[in-house]
């Protein structure tokens, strides 16, 4: 069964935010593949929907997944969908920022 994947608004801003960090540093085209790679993980979770880790501890059904070493995604199953919560880039406390959502 497929899911349907969707990004809640902070998780856009994510992706914004980190596309204009990487744009000023290392050019438009890298900042535009590495998003599109991002995005590309989040969407292979409508086949794969309970990969990643649970942490509960953080919100009630809270799963994270680490992509290319410095990205964390955060998500949470509901049902037939995945709402992707957060993205956060390079050692930003995710924990913390997630708990304080709560």
């Amino acid at each position: 069964m497929k899911h349907r994947v969707f990004f809640r608004p902070a998780a856009e801003q994510d992706l914004i935010e980190l596309y204009a960090y990487i744009a000023a540093d290392s050019g438009l085209v890298r900042a535009g593949g590495f998003i599109d790679r991002i995005e590309a993980a989040c969407l292979q979770l409508e086949i794969f929907p309970e990969r990643g880790r649970l942490r509960e501890e953080l919100a009630p059904g809270i799963r994270i997944l680490g992509f290319e070493r410095r990205v964390t995604i955060a998500f949470r199953v509901q049902g037939d969908q995945v709402e992707i919560l957060r993205i956060f880039y390079g050692g930003r406390d995710f924990e913390t920022a997630l708990s304080e959502e709560r």
